[in-house]
């Protein structure tokens, strides 16, 4: 989940929130997520705004463990996303 700020909220959970844009882009947390398609999801979220930090590229560990391609991103309230597709699983011992 991302919130935004919400300083006049009756929850006070969401009256401690902070966005990463009014913390003069501090970090405060990222997440990562796996979709099927990378390189379709980066087109589409630069097409929506977001900030590219890191174009796609493969990440490979090695055959004893994965291989995957992946991006970051900056949403518009400066939260970092990484976007990653499974390339390659381990394998099965």
């Amino acid at each position: 989940m991302v919130g935004q700020e919400s300083p006049d909220s009756e929850r006070l959970w969401k009256r401690s929130m902070r966005s990463p844009k009014s913390l003069h882009g501090a970090g405060t947390q990222s997440i990562m997520f796996f979709v099927d398609d990378a390189q379709a999801h980066c087109a589409h979220a630069r097409a929506r705004g977001a900030r590219i930090v890191e174009e796609p590229a493969t990440h490979d560990y090695g055959e004893d463990y994965w291989s995957d391609l992946s991006y970051g991103a900056l949403d518009p309230e400066g939260h970092l996303w990484w976007i990653t597709q499974r390339l390659r699983n381990p394998p099965a011992h």
